[in-house]
């Protein structure tokens, strides 16, 4: 990465209700760096864009409501939870049109800053975000992994549960489901019962694990090769993000082995920023479950969201750098 100017700005991309985009926002701004923050969804209406292309590269120019920068000086992104890309007032097929112009324009843009630093990168992103790639490269990194099945044979479900019992169902995406008064629901991770494995297992894939007999569960936040893991207990069910009010955190040590596994899996997807969920067992074994790329951590007690927005500033203004 080239060497940032003092008067470099940080890119935060993440929609206006993002509270964890808001932390770092405001520690970079008493740190005096600069900040652009800009939500595709906004595009066009707020948001315009002109870049070129040519011997020396890219070049142009990024505007939102309240900036005018050059993609040039852009000296790291931030990569958050940024809204869908829209095309208001089109008929359909327009719109769909717009939008897919929008992602692939404005998108492969963001996507293309001239030396900034990315945490983490959209594409590294994507390609991290499937539950059984990431199951298979925990594995191979040396993390522990309790058997699992990812299928829609019924008779392959059944069999599984049968062998492997209890055996836990979650869902392979956590994306928009809505009941029939219209609200938003959420699909829990559950205990299943082998005999209520029917036939509609195979109108889609499922994700059936072994469960593990965990004391307690570990989500371990991985900025760079920092690594802020909490100890999560309290929870008297399987899916802990039903009970907030019942838990408590402690920040514990991470084994040797597992600092290992985690630096291994960050460098095989080229990620500097994730979220590893683990459980912890009687003999005090750390399985790996599953690991967002761009996980919450906002909700942790300030003593650890302080110690996060720090690291994650960090290496924005730095730019992952030694020479802070």
């Amino acid at each position: 990465m080239r060497s940032a100017s003092p008067g470099s700005p940080v890119l935060v991309v993440t929609r206006l209700d993002d509270v964890t985009g808001d932390l770092v926002v405001m520690e970079l701004g008493k740190r005096g760096v600069p900040v652009v923050r800009l939500d595709p969804g906004d595009f066009p209406g707020a948001v315009t864009v002109s870049a070129t292309f040519g011997g020396r590269g890219m070049a142009g120019t990024l505007r939102t409501a309240s900036r005018n920068i050059a993609l040039h000086e852009i000296r790291s992104v931030y990569w958050r939870r940024p809204g869908a890309y829209d095309a208001p007032g089109l008929e359909a097929q327009d719109a769909r049109w717009c939008v897919e112009q929008a992602r692939f324009g404005l998108g492969g843009i963001l996507a293309s800053l001239p030396g900034a630093h990315y945490v983490n990168h959209p594409h590294r992103n994507r390609d991290a975000e499937y539950k059984p790639i990431q199951l298979s490269t925990a594995a191979q990194c040396g993390l522990t992994v309790p058997a699992t099945l990812v299928t829609n044979d019924p008779v392959e479900a059944r069999r599984f549960a049968s062998r492997a019992e209890p055996v836990i169902y979650k869902p392979l995406w956590n994306g928009d489901y809505f009941g029939a008064d219209g609200r938003a629901q959420t699909v829990w991770v559950e205990e299943v019962d082998p005999s209520t494995l029917d036939g509609g297992i195979s109108v889609t894939t499922h994700l059936f694990q072994e469960r593990v007999k965990k004391v307690a569960d570990v989500r371990v936040t991985a900025v760079g090769r920092e690594l802020f893991a909490v100890r999560i207990d309290g929870a008297r069910g399987l899916d802990w993000r039903r009970e907030y009010d019942a838990l408590s955190y402690m920040l514990v040590a991470v084994p040797s082995e597992v600092i290992q596994g985690i630096g291994r899996y960050l460098d095989t997807f080229g990620l500097v920023f994730d979220a590893f969920d683990f459980g912890l067992d009687v003999d005090g074994q750390w399985w790996f479950y599953e690991c967002n790329p761009n996980g919450q951590w906002a909700w942790f007690p300030d003593r650890i969201t302080d110690c996060i927005t720090v690291a994650l500033a960090d290496q924005l203004q730095f730019g992952g750098r030694d020479d802070r």
